[in-house]
This record gives C-alpha cells, sequence and structure tokens, in this order.
C-alpha cells in the first residue's frame, strides 16, 4: 500500500526528517514559527500518521517519541506523481518547463539537471 501524506502531514514529516526522532511538543514548537498550529491538532494528526504508517511511535519513555516511517524521497515521488498527473497531465516536460520557468535555478542545479540528463539519455 502507497503511502500518501496530506498537506499538513507533510508539514509534520519535514520536522521529524530534519530532527531525526521527535516528541509532540518538539513539532508543534516548530510548526508554530510559521504557522498557527493547536497542540491537540498537532497531537491528533500525529496520532493519524501513527496509525496510517507514516511514523512511528515510541513508547517506552514518558515522552513518546515519534520518527518518520516514509522517507522524504518516498513522499517527493509520491507528491510529485500525483502532481504530474493531476495538473500536468502525465506531461514530464510541462512539469520541467513550468518549475525552470517559475523558479531561478542556480548554476549548480543546473549543472546536476545536465548531469542527470546525460546519464539518462546514456542509459546509466
Amino acid at each position: 500500500m502507497e503511502l500518501k501524506p496530506t498537506e499538513s502531514e507533510l508539514e509534520i514529516l519535514q520536522v521529524i526528517w530534519e530532527k531525526g526522532q521527535c516528541t509532540v511538543r518538539d513539532v508543534h514548537e516548530e510548526l508554530t514559527r510559521t504557522k498557527d498550529a493547536g497542540y491537540t491538532t498537532t497531537l491528533k494528526l500525529m496520532q493519524i500518521m501513527a496509525d496510517k504508517g507514516l511514523v512511528e511511535r515510541d513508547t517506552n519513555a514518558k515522552t513518546h517519541l515519534y520518527k518518520a516511517v516514509i522517507s522524504r524521497e518516498q513522499a517527493q515521488g509520491t507528491a510529485l506523481d500525483k502532481i504530474l498527473d493531476t495538473v500536468f497531465k502525465g506531461s514530464t516536460a510541462d512539469l520541467v518547463i513550468q518549475a525552470l520557468g517559475q523558479h531561478r535555478a542556480s548554476s549548480d542545479e543546473i549543472d546536476a539537471i545536465r548531469e542527470y540528463l546525460r546519464k539518462f539519455e546514456s542509459g546509466k
């Protein structure tokens, strides 16, 4: 079964990916830096995420620790597939052209894209 995190779940996962493992309070404090988030809402979302298998909860200590089960790369792939199918009607070219046209890529990023395309074309 493919795990498909919601936008709110992705925000929580971003915090967990950065910190490794977190308490609900750790995640809540990080989220409130950029948005209005209630502690009980964060707690409930993290409980739902554990039920869905997105995170694991270690209940051995008094304060429960959460760690991500889904990797950043898995989440990116799932989100990208959804965007590609729904917004760009499956056109990878349209997606790349839009991304590069809307956001200034650094010369290092352009070099990395070129290198990826060279490898892709040579089948490696």
